[in-house]
Parts: C-alpha cells; structure tokens; sequence
C-alpha cells in the first residue's frame, strides 16, 4: 500500500513539474503583471503629438524662423483691401483647391538633421534623418514640412496642443492597442498586435489630470469596425516592434468633425514599463497627402490656422513636393513619412460577446448602455 502510494505521489510530482515548466516565462510573466492575462495586455493611446523634434529656441532645426500664416500672406497680396468675393473668398477657396492659384510665397523647411521617428524604407540615405537616439535612416518628411511652422510645435502652438487633449477626450478617437501570444512583455520573438477604435471615456484619477492604469474599455465593433487592423510583431529588451500594416487612425477636433488618416506601411516602436502599466514610442508610416491634407482643412478654419502661421495651400505644394512614398501611375509619390510621438496606459479590453481576460465574465451587458 505505502508503495502504491508512493508512486502516485512520484506520478503528480512529475506531472506538476512538466506543466510548471511547459508554463515557462508566460506563468511567471502573469503571475508578476497585473495586466497580462490569457497571453493578452491592452493599452489606451493617452498622449499623441505628431514627430516634431525641438530644441529650446528653434534655432538648430529653424535657422530661417518659422512661417508666415494667413494673415501675413493676406495683407501681401491685398494691401489696399478689396470685396469680399475678391479677397476673403478668394483666399479661403485657395485652400481648398490649392492648385487653382499660383503661390509664390517662401516656405521655411526643417534644416536640421534630428528627428523623431523610424527607419521606414530599410535604407540610410543622405537627406535622412538622424534619431536623438543616434540610429540613421529616419524617415519623417512631414517633420521637414511642418516643423517650422508654430502651429504644430509644443507647448504653445494650438494644434499640438489640442490634439493631445483630444487623444483622451473623445470618444471617436480612441484608439486600442491589444498585445496577444505573449510570452514575455521582455523578450518574445512572436506576438500579434490589433489595433481597434473603442468607445468609452477614459478613468481618471481625481485630478482629472492622469488616467488611470487598469480601467476597462469596450471596442466599438459596429462603427469602429473600419479602423481595426492586425499585424506581428517581436519584443527585444522591452520594446515592441510591429510589422508595416496599413491603418486608417481615426481623428477629430471640435467633437462634430470625425475622420481619418490613412497611413500606409504603419509600425509601431514602444518602450513597454517593466510593469507592464504604461508604454511610449512611436507610431510610424506613410501618411496619404490628399487624405492628411483633406483632414487638416476640414478641421481646422483659416481662423485657427492663424493663430499658428500656418499657410494652408503653402503647405499643400510642400507636402506634395517632400512625399516620399507609394509613387501613381505617372511616378509621384502620393504618401509622405511621417511620425507621432505616442504614450500608452494599460488598459483592458473588452469585446463583445467575448470573454474579460480580467473577471472571466462576457463583456456584452443586458442592456446596452447609451453611447457618450
């Protein structure tokens, strides 16, 4: 009998023993971040800026200064006035047909060599940036085209500023990052990345200034289907890196303006916390000029643009001429490099009809709640 008993004990002990060590880093990985649950971590984009690298006075990437807006260029080409018809419309429909007038005004380009973003076309050529990080062959024309101009620099210009705000404040654009077959949030050479558009606020914590790490959001499967998208990726030393996969990025301003910009070949480069809590990086790729600009002047007034010295049909030729990517039937390039400067907060993620990861109970109410 003691015999029988000791050979089933032998038998459990090894069996405990093949599944501890088939369990390997992935148990040992949940059982220390909270957030990693089933091999599967959400996260919330809570900050987003667009690539703009800046020293303290603008000098080293800005010699010449920074544009000139609309109200400037105004002044120029009416400087004893005129009708209405043959001024203010004139000028505001130059924005929206940019190519129907000639525009002989300077425009002031990045002349620095630093920027933010990433290597998108696997090559180091001369008229590429260089990360502050040291690494070569940083794609970001859009920096080159937009960073001498106030409107899109931090922390006073408007835009910059709103659209950080915006990230977290709207609904429409909530975007969802969910990391799956995760071993190790360290070191994993196979993961899959999805990016979905959820659709509640985010928790903060009660300075209303800091959202809080752990919260919940459900994605929006019906109207938000259109800006998912899958893609792999790898983990090297805590930093993700995903494969080139076309998304469309939801955006809107004012809350009643709701889109997208499409950017073609996009990739992620992410610091993940050691905790698994938070994340910041870069989210790369090749914006579509007519969509970037469509969005841009559909958003934001000539009024707002002025506040900043953006000349909107100036930029539209600059973007056209900088673009360096994804090339028409007649060989010019359509897309522009570009980079936006992201923070992530640990966030779960629920889908409808689908298990929590967090409390093993579905996501989809009795009752579904009014959307906000």
């Amino acid at each position: 009998m003691e015999r029988t008993k000791a050979r089933a004990w032998t038998r459990v002990t090894l069996c405990a023993a093949i599944m501890m060590s088939g369990a390997g880093t992935s148990f040992a990985e949940e059982t220390s971040v909270p957030g990693l649950k089933n091999r599967t971590i959400g996260f919330a984009l809570v900050g987003a800026r667009w690539g703009i690298h800046q020293t303290p006075d603008g000098k080293m990437e800005c010699p010449e200064g920074f544009n000139e807006g609309p109200r400037e260029q105004f002044k120029a080409l009416y400087p004893s006035g005129g009708t209405v018809e043959g001024t203010q419309l004139e000028r505001e429909s130059a924005s929206r047909y940019p190519m129907d007038k000639e525009d002989n005004f300077s425009y002031r380009e990045v002349k620095g060599k630093t920027a933010i973003g990433l290597d998108l076309d696997g090559k180091a050529d001369a008229a590429d940036f260089v990360s502050v990080e040291g690494e070569k062959g940083i794609d970001n024309e859009l920096y080159r085209a937009i960073g001498c101009t106030r409107l899109f620099r931090a922390p006073d210009g408007t835009f910059a500023h709103f659209t950080n705000m915006w990230v977290r404040e709207f609904n429409y654009n909530r975007i969802l990052f969910e990391i799956s077959d995760v071993d190790s949030l360290v070191n994993d050479g196979d993961v899959t990345v999805t990016m979905y558009r959820g659709k509640d606020k985010l928790i903060t914590d009660a300075t209303g200034a800091n959202i809080i790490t752990g919260g919940s959001v459900r994605v929006d499967e019906r109207f938000g289907k259109r800006f998912s998208s899958r893609t792999k990726g790898r983990i090297e030393n805590g930093v993700l890196i995903t494969e080139p996969v076309d998304i469309k990025y939801p955006w809107a301003v004012f809350i009643a303006r709701p889109g997208h910009y499409e950017i073609k070949a996009a990739r992620l480069k992410v610091a993940l916390a050691p905790g698994g809590d938070t994340a910041e990086g870069v989210l790369g790729g090749y914006n579509d000029v007519e969509t970037w600009y469509h969005q841009l002047i559909r958003s934001w007034s000539t009024h707002h643009s002025s506040y900043g010295g953006l000349s909107q049909p100036s930029l539209y030729r600059v973007l056209n001429r900088l673009a360096d990517g994804y090339p028409d039937a007649k060989g010019a390039n359509t897309a522009i490099s570009s980079s936006i400067a992201i923070k992530l907060v640990q966030t779960f993620i629920e889908h409808p009809d689908r298990t929590v990861a967090a409390t093993g109970s579905t996501s989809k109410p009795a009752v579904e709640p009014a959307r906000r």
